[in-house]
């Protein structure tokens, strides 16, 4: 499901540091050579590279890349090089800072993170800010926000694949009754979507269809400008189909009214090496056009040819 592609003999840690200094050295920096580099080097290569670099030259390589690149493709390429623990942790720190009711990246990180990517976020968290993510989610954000995303962002939840059929039908039951009610932020309801695992939740919605008829995101469309419903319906998408989520956030990036590349980086940044493949075909069937001449379209430059490595652009 991943789209980035890493040569079937990957040169020398040491090659890759030696060809990133000297992309650095000289008049002006060699973009391309730095692509060709990172752009296809996975997470574990990228962490070698990070350590050797430092080792060889007493620099972090981050630091010699924020020195040389500018704009959205430092961004990206900045975001593309941390560890993925280091990178959600830095997403989330910004999203804390710039708090918005329509801001979905904290429920993004804690939904379609497993358990223990979460947990490793936590912990990078923690040590790069000095304190925890629960605590900036619990101080930046209020009222029925904070009641959803502060369980999200603690959670731990089951990863296997084992289902309780009985709990199922009855946890159907009880939400269908409180979005009847219109009770959104109750309690149970933020319970279930907080702790169950994955396949039960799976399970407890296509009870919810079967049983009530809805796909239960229709019954949370009452009111389309209601942020928190947004947001509990994002909930509900990230933790049942991932691709669909992202689909959306790539096709609000990329239209005709300019592009967020704020979201499209995290987006290719972060799903890259997980489920691009998966994005790529939701995007292609929502939108009868392939992401990568959507990305073409609407970006240029060093950053349009990152972009295109990693999400797998066959004629990059």
């Amino acid at each position: 499901m991943s789209t980035l592609t890493v040569p079937q003999e990957v040169p020398p840690v040491s090659e890759d540091v030696e060809q990133l200094r000297k992309a650095f050295s000289g008049w002006g920096t060699n973009e391309g050579l730095i692509i060709s580099i990172l752009g296809h080097r996975n997470a574990a290569q990228r962490k070698l590279i990070r350590q050797a670099y430092a080792e060889a030259y007493g620099e972090d390589l981050l630091k010699a890349l924020d020195k040389e690149l500018s704009n959205d493709f430092e961004r990206v390429l900045l975001l593309w090089t941390l560890d993925p623990a280091e990178r959600d942790a830095a997403l989330a720190n910004e999203a804390t800072k710039r708090w918005t009711s329509s801001n979905q990246v904290l429920m993004e990180i804690a939904c379609t993170r497993s358990s223990n990517e979460l947990l490793l976020a936590r912990q990078a968290y923690h040590a790069r800010f000095k304190k925890s993510l629960e605590e900036d989610v619990a101080h930046h954000t209020s009222g029925d926000f904070r009641k959803l995303l502060f369980p999200l962002v603690s959670s731990y939840r089951y990863n296997g694949d084992e289902v309780n059929m009985t709990l199922a039908k009855s946890e159907a039951k009880m939400l269908h009754e409180k979005i009847s009610n219109k009770a959104y932020s109750d309690e149970e309801l933020i319970r279930i979507l907080a702790t169950r695992s994955k396949a039960q939740i799976n399970a407890s919605l296509n009870q919810y269809k079967n049983e009530f008829g809805n796909d239960i995101n229709k019954d949370l469309k009452a009111d389309p400008n209601d942020e928190f419903l947004a947001l509990l319906r994002a909930t509900v998408k990230c933790l049942t189909r991932p691709e669909k989520y992202f689909e959306k956030v790539l096709r609000l990036a990329i239209n005709k009214r300019g592009t967020d590349e704020g979201a499209l980086t995290r987006v290719v940044a972060t799903r890259a090496e997980i489920d691009m493949k998966l994005i790529k075909e939701e995007y292609q069937r929502r939108n009868s056009i392939p992401l990568d001449r959507a990305i073409v379209k609407d970006t240029h430059g060093e950053y349009e040819k990152l972009l295109l490595e990693l999400v797998g652009h066959e004629d990059a």
